[in-house]
């Protein structure tokens, strides 16, 4: 073989490892994307989650208080009638 053809076969090896080298990064930097969009993707699930936990925290505490506002104005309600009933007997 020839000096000029030894060359040219040593420099497509190195283009064909160099295009094989930079696929490699390519697939590796895809598969790290993939993998911190899935985490990102749990982050944000949990974090609806755990505000919707809050929200029905929220909600029972409220539904709490109007539980008891409305015991109390019946109560209220029911001491208003007393009242008046013992201003009608006196």
């Amino acid at each position: 073989m020839s000096t000029l053809a030894v060359i040219a076969i040593i420099v497509a090896a190195l283009i064909v490892v160099a295009i094989l080298v930079a696929a490699s990064r390519r697939a590796k930097e895809r598969r790290q994307l993939g993998t911190e969009q899935t985490a990102a993707q749990r982050d944000d699930a949990r974090h609806h989650r755990e505000r919707a936990d809050e929200r029905r925290t929220e909600a029972a505490i409220a539904e709490e208080k109007a539980k008891r506002a409305k015991v109390e104005a019946d109560l209220d309600e029911e001491r208003a009638r007393s009242r008046e009933q013992e201003l009608d007997r006196g």
